[in-house]
């Protein structure tokens, strides 16, 4: 798979890059620092609202935040739209986790999650791939067979914003980070890992996640 220009993806025991960005939630912003010294974070990079995997990760995410917080661990997402679009979204679906907006993407470079370039080997690749990432179809099915069943599930219409993310993201990768509270990533996952595309739309279960943080230093 070819991938534009990108640093590597962060990996574990590197320091996690720092970002300040604007919080969705209230008129603040969000920053990596808020957590140092204070407490390990599970940080989660979706693109647009335009992605129903993201949306559906975001739901499922905010389930697992009361047991993440349980065992120390603070939730963090950050959304590639823009602080209005997604206060309007969550003020109809809330969702318990802490959200950061990120339109430009510039925490998805810092990461280094990579971004294939949407060559015809890779457009062949995706249509030939077959998910069911969130365990709900009788048997896998298209990458874009899954999306509008999602959307229909969800009764989501896309707006002029996601139409306009879309063009500008897609096929953006997304991944995961937890960060111990020195800021070191201590685990990561990223989606398809780096050079392939068999795990599009995979986002890691709850006891992956939870594994995962329960191995944290104390």
């Amino acid at each position: 798979m070819t991938m534009t220009e990108s640093r590597p993806p962060v990996a574990p025991g590197e320091p996690a890059p720092d970002f300040t960005l604007p919080a969705v939630e209230r008129s603040e912003t969000v920053s990596l620092a808020d957590y140092r010294g204070r407490s390990p974070v599970f940080l989660a990079l979706f693109v647009g609202l335009w992605c129903p995997f993201c949306r559906r990760a975001i739901t499922q995410l905010g389930k697992v935040e009361s047991k993440l917080k349980a065992l120390g661990v603070e939730t963090l997402g950050i959304v590639a739209t823009a602080p209005e679009n997604a206060r309007l979204y969550f003020k109809y679906r809330p969702t318990r986790m802490r959200l950061a907006s990120d339109p430009e993407m510039s925490t998805h470079r810092a990461y280094g999650l990579p971004r294939p370039a949407a060559t015809p080997e890779f457009m062949k690749a995706i249509e030939a791939v077959r998910i069911d990432p969130f365990h709900e179809f009788p048997a896998p099915v298209s990458i874009m067979e899954a999306a509008v069943a999602m959307a229909k599930q969800d009764g989501y219409t896309e707006n002029d914003t996601d139409k306009a993310e879309l063009g500008r993201q897609w096929p953006q990768l997304k991944g995961q980070f937890l960060i111990d509270r020195d800021g070191i990533v201590r685990w990561a996952n990223i989606e398809c890992g780096t050079d392939g595309v068999a795990g599009v739309g995979r986002f890691p279960s709850e006891e992956e996640i939870l594994t995962a943080a329960r191995a944290l230093p104390r």
